[in-house]
């Protein structure tokens, strides 16, 4: 008998284009529909820098099982996504906008959101910006804080230098092509990108242990035909939504809430999660799971799962 394909839960989950905020986004939805014998909340699931709705692939099928209906967009930028020439067009005011036109598309007045790397920025300044449309929210990896006294940017320049990743990710046109140069190397790599990891000879590096050869080729094939130039504009216009929020400086985020990390997230040595309760007035767990890394949801997916899945049984 064949062995089964790592991929097939995945096939088996539908996808659709949908209209919002004056682009596109591939969506991916699995479960039942709300409201057909189910009370139990839409949940949005949000992928960060480099990934895709894919990176939820392990989430989508245990939510789906338990009752819970689930969208995963490909975020604006990524995948079968619209990715808009113009750099201003990935503030993330309107990055929620196009999670607020996502649930008018389905008809829905809110949802549980969740985010990871990037996907966490945005569900969180979501929660902060359409409070009424987040019935709660988790985050991973990248954890909450307080708004900077000055643009970020600058900041992050003064404490880890030119080279440090988001400062180097900020001139168009350096990081996209040295990152599109070798996209499973971009994909593989255990190292934090900067400019000295891209000057060097490209490592032949095998994918990490929780991701199969089929599943490192669905990453390749997307990003090879997209580049990363749409997930590095988020990273340019953090400045920009520094300036555009400052109508919700001192806003704090009262849904409930929980936070998911890896013990060995690389994130916690330059954004602590120390600070959160200051923002969030509902926080209901952190989870730090013992020897995770920075993919958590897909290194290990079965304590992620188990996280949420409590976290969402409590909001009943």
């Amino acid at each position: 008998m064949p062995t089964p394909s790592p991929l097939a839960g995945w096939e088996d989950v539908a996808s659709r284009d949908v209209a919002t905020n004056g682009i596109t986004l591939r969506v991916f939805e699995h479960g039942p529909e709300t409201g057909e014998g189910t009370d139990r909340p839409l949940v949005v699931l949000c992928h960060g820098f480099p990934e895709l709705a894919f990176s939820w692939r392990h989430q989508v099928l245990a939510l789906a099982a338990a009752g819970y209906r689930v969208l995963v967009p490909d975020m604006r930028g990524y995948g079968g996504s619209s990715r808009p020439d113009d750099l201003d067009a990935y503030d993330a005011l309107t990055l929620c906008g196009d999670l607020a036109g996502l649930l008018d598309a389905v008809g829905a007045d809110d949802a549980v959101f969740v985010g990871h790397d990037w996907g966490a920025i945005v569900v969180w300044q979501m929660a902060t910006a359409h409070p009424e449309r987040v019935r709660a929210m988790a985050g991973m990896s990248v954890p909450a804080a307080p708004r900077p006294p000055a643009p970020p940017v600058p900041i992050l320049r003064k404490r880890n230098g030119d080279d440090f990743y988001i400062v180097w990710f900020q001139e168009p046109g350096v990081a996209d092509p040295a990152l599109a140069r070798q996209v499973r190397r971009t994909l593989v790599t255990r190292e934090i990108y900067s400019a000295e990891w891209a000057a060097r000879p490209d490592e032949q590096l095998p994918p990490p242990r929780w991701l199969s050869d089929d599943e490192l080729a669905y990453y390749v094939t997307e990003f090879e035909r997209t580049g990363f130039t749409g997930g590095l504009n988020y990273y340019r216009n953090l400045d920009r939504t520094w300036t555009l929020t400052e109508h919700l400086a001192g806003r704090t985020i009262d849904c409930p809430s929980l936070f998911v990390t890896g013990s060995k997230d690389p994130v916690a040595r330059f954004m602590p999660d120390d600070r959160m309760e200051r923002v969030l007035t509902d926080l209901r767990g952190r989870v730090v799971i013992d020897g995770g890394g920075h993919w958590i949801q897909q290194e290990r997916p079965d304590e992620v799962n188990a996280a949420l899945l409590d976290f969402l049984a409590g909001l009943d």
